[in-house]
């Protein structure tokens, strides 16, 4: 079919969504099975979009991401015709507009992000980070902040493995990015590839963020 679309794909309206409350504040959304025939449009994703290589500096050069991604912006034409089908369905279940989608590509087990949270949206109060994942089911940990500092603890202080598979979809909200952190961690079990389309959204609510980001340059430490 024209621009990829296979005639199964889509967004299912009928996939239960389960809300995990992480605290008082914080919660996680979680649909399987959200998308329809998700292994085709993973394989068109791979096929047909311009993966780029981000690079960030780490201490004394630059290193390359350990991931490849690219960014959909709203309004032009979408990557897979499911991309603008989920872009209208979160921004009708949240009631929020969100600007775009970015793609963040796993391509093997070495392939990760580390602890973070998503900090570059400055304000962390009240937002949406809206995640739909295609292609190989890896682990998805949250772990709360308190955690961080913890030695000896299994999975790095993660107390949720929410593993998200083809066609799932993933929902972070309240204050999520204010108390947790998430990571999809390196492992050494071989895995295939795996996209995630991540939405974003903040209420612009409470005290912003101080400080750098997660994908600032980080510098030894002088003294």
């Amino acid at each position: 079919m024209p621009g990829g679309a296979e005639p199964d794909a889509g967004i299912d309206p009928a996939a239960p969504v389960e809300r995990l409350w992480l605290d008082a504040d914080s919660w996680v959304d979680v649909a399987r099975g959200w998308v329809r025939g998700a292994a085709a449009v993973h394989e068109h994703l791979v096929d047909t979009v311009a993966w780029q290589q981000g690079r960030i500096f780490r201490y004394d050069r630059w290193v390359d991401e350990p991931r490849v991604g690219s960014w959909w912006r709203a309004g032009d034409p979408p990557p897979h015709p499911v991309v603008l089908e989920a872009h209208r369905a979160l921004r009708d279940r949240y009631g929020v507009t969100f600007d775009g989608c970015a793609l963040a590509r796993y391509r093997d087990g070495r392939d990760s992000v580390a602890f973070h949270r998503d900090r570059d949206m400055r304000w962390l109060y009240d937002t949406r980070i809206a995640l739909v994942v295609l292609g190989a089911r890896r682990p998805f940990l949250l772990r709360p902040r308190a955690n961080r500092h913890a030695h000896g603890l299994a999975d790095h202080g993660a107390t949720h493995d929410l593993a998200p598979g083809a066609g799932d979809l993933l929902v972070m909200g309240g204050r999520a990015q204010v108390g947790w952190e998430h990571a999809v961690p390196k492992t050494r079990t071989p895995v295939g590839d795996r996209i995630s389309l991540q939405w974003r959204w903040t209420a612009k609510r409470g005290r912003p963020e101080q400080g750098a980001g997660f994908r600032a340059p980080l510098h030894y430490g002088r003294g």
